[in-house]
């Protein structure tokens, strides 16, 4: 059987963020989702996974689930056989990228937490469709759940996140990067660049999704996902 396989979602999102994933590839290799709200700082979230999961397993990460992701392989490289990264950065935030955030925890603490979020996740991150309207409401269905602390914790990982391209650069592991070509958050020209910055890499684009590909193209994720597991292990 495959190692298991890890998800971790992005901001505000829980695991109904993977759920056709988990539907659908659970019949074949264990899947869990892991919550990415454990601490202010990526270092403190990424602490407190690896005393929780499995001793080694296949990661996958969208956004922030990504960015934790990144430093889950590089503080346990031994432990996470191979990497996806979704629609996520290596890059640390600049001090105005991070100033312009705190706005959004005061509308936040405000009681104007879903305003804050859709700030953060515009309709145009996603690719035009029939369920652009149903993905955005389980958004904000999702965030109202997690609530603002999480939302606050959640935010200043994003501020306070590191450089990941050096640790990136000496990745031995199958990786690819997987991304919707509709996302105005992330764009492909991004996307392309963090895969040429790991040895190996493959870009994938999924053409009918934006941010959220596996809500908006559920099958094409899935079988991306089959196609990374199934990638042989690089020699070191």
């Amino acid at each position: 059987m495959a190692e298991p396989l890890v998800l971790l979602p992005d901001l505000m999102c829980d695991a109904r963020l993977f759920g056709p994933q988990i539907a659908d590839l659970s019949r074949e290799m264990a899947v869990m989702v892991a919550p990415v709200a454990g601490g202010e700082r990526v270092e403190e979230v990424a602490s407190g996974l690896l005393d929780v999961l499995p001793q080694r397993f296949a990661l996958a990460g969208l956004g922030l689930g990504g960015i934790v992701a990144m430093e889950l392989q590089r503080r346990a490289p031994d432990r996470v056989s191979r990497l996806m990264l979704m629609n996520t950065t290596p890059l640390a935030e600049t001090p105005q990228q991070a100033a312009e955030r705190d706005p959004l925890i005061i509308k936040a603490r405000a009681g104007r937490l879903d305003e804050a979020v859709r700030a953060l996740f515009p309709s145009d991150s996603l690719a035009p469709g029939p369920y652009r309207g149903e993905i955005l409401a389980m958004l904000s269905d999702m965030a109202d759940g997690l609530g603002l602390e999480v939302f606050v914790r959640q935010i200043r990982v994003l501020q306070r996140r590191r450089d990941q391209q050096s640790a990136l650069r000496k990745l031995r592991v199958p990786v690819t990067v997987l991304c919707g070509a509709h996302d105005q958050l992330y764009p492909v020209k991004r996307q392309a660049f963090l895969a040429e910055l790991i040895p190996g890499a493959r870009l994938a684009v999924i053409e009918e999704a934006g941010h959220l590909p596996p809500l908006e193209a559920p099958d094409a994720v899935s079988a991306a996902i089959r196609a990374w597991m199934a990638e042989p292990m690089l020699l070191r």
